[in-house]
């Protein structure tokens, strides 16, 4: 993070109120250290640093316990196997540090960044439906270092599937899902992060299910009002599901189904139809409709629902909660305000959610481990030489003060 002096003695850390620390008082010591803590200086260099700086051993091990307790300073070394791996993938590391930088502000922990990108290195998506929306979303997933991303659809790519952010001019007429497993190939960094030869759905016994499945269909009316059928195999395996696509000039990204939990499509079914006069029958007529019809999809709407999507897909797969999770937002053209619409689980519907007791959001299992308060070695290039001392704080964290000096 950027670091900034408001005084002598007092230093922020980071610029907006979500992420800004103060740390302060300081000595001049302690302050003078600071200002060359940039990552080149071992455990020994810093020791020798502090003593010009009239600082101890213990004096430093303060300083570097009170960053990295607060999530200040990053493990070069941490994080076991799998972020080793990562470390050492010169060309995703380069493709996805500015990533890695956004994921040491959601996870302070010392090598938590690292961890978290090696758990996407390690995620299955599937991504079901190759238009304007769909095709983006796998792209934006693969870029984003989900190592098996695999997209499922029918058909040939049309003029009118090409988009920047998805299929190419040059993948007209080809298959969708080739043409689909191409993009998330050449999306990935250095095209090594692949779609996998094994399904990863559709044949849910034969493979290992999917962390998430993301459901962007191609069709308005699947978007508008997702087939409870088509999710069946989901719940009953347990996989998690993102809905995405465009109504008209609507942008939909949501709901994200927790099976079991939330509210999943035949529970929005079921509360649409007791509401709304007429629904079932609008829906019969919407899903039997045989004629082949040019669908209204702005192609800047589309790549926006994609990109949204792809965002709280990672923050899925990142061990976090997102707020599609139970809810729906929309944005309409031309205004484009994200509205937010809550989706209540129904009683009676055979996911079981309704019937679930005072449900709570948990940790899910991709998520992270508990984040440390405080660490006794610190992450710098040398290792310690014991355990640090427990000593005081040499001054005072303040996270999110930003608008006050401490």
């Amino acid at each position: 993070m950027r670091r900034a002096w408001r005084d002598l003695g007092t230093v922020q850390f980071g610029i907006t109120r979500a992420h800004a620390s103060v740390l302060g008082p300081l000595d001049p010591g302690s302050a003078s250290l600071l200002r060359l803590l940039d990552g080149t200086r071992g455990l020994s260099l810093l020791y020798a640093e502090g003593a010009r700086n009239g600082l101890s051993p213990a004096d430093v091990n303060r300083l570097l316990d009170t960053l990295a307790g607060s999530g200040l300073l990053e493990d070069a070394t941490g994080g076991g196997e799998a972020a080793r791996e990562v470390r050492q993938d010169a060309e995703l590391m380069d493709r996805l540090r500015p990533d890695l930088a956004s994921l040491a502000l959601l996870d302070r922990r010392p090598a938590g960044a690292v961890e978290a990108l090696a758990a996407r290195t390690g995620a299955r998506v599937l991504v079901r439906g190759a238009g304007r929306v769909g095709a983006a979303v796998a792209a934006l997933l693969a870029a984003a270092g989900v190592g098996a991303v695999e997209v499922m659809d029918g058909g040939r790519v049309e003029p009118a599937d090409v988009s920047p952010a998805g299929l190419p001019p040059n993948a007209v007429g080809t298959r969708r899902a080739e043409a689909a497993r191409r993009l998330v190939s050449e999306s990935a960094p250095g095209g090594r992060r692949r779609s996998r030869p094994e399904p990863v759905a559709g044949r849910l016994g034969e493979a290992p299910p999917p962390d998430l499945v993301v459901l962007a269909p191609r069709d308005a009316v699947s978007v508008h009002a997702p087939d409870p059928q088509l999710a069946e195999p989901l719940i009953a395996a347990g996989i998690p599901h993102l809905y995405a696509g465009v109504v008209e000039t609507t942008g939909v990204v949501g709901p994200l189904v927790l099976p079991g939990r939330t509210a999943c499509a035949g529970c929005l079914e079921r509360h649409r139809v007791e509401r709304e006069a007429g629904h079932a029958r609008l829906l019969a007529q919407w899903r039997s409709g045989r004629t082949h019809r040019v669908e209204p999809l702005d192609l800047a709407l589309a790549t926006t629902v994609a990109a949204l999507t792809a965002s709280h897909a990672l923050s899925l797969l990142d061990g976090h909660l997102p707020t599609t999770v139970g809810e729906r937002w929309e944005a309409n053209l031309p205004t484009l305000a994200w509205t937010r619409h809550h989706l209540p689980t129904h009683p009676h519907c055979p996911c079981g959610a309704g019937t679930a007791d005072n449900w709570h959001p948990a940790p899910l299992a991709t998520a992270p481990s508990t984040p440390r308060t405080s660490v006794t070695r610190p992450p710098v290039r040398e290792p310690r030489q014991g355990p640090a001392p427990s000593v005081r704080v040499p001054g005072t964290i303040t996270r999110g003060a930003i608008t006050q000096q401490t």
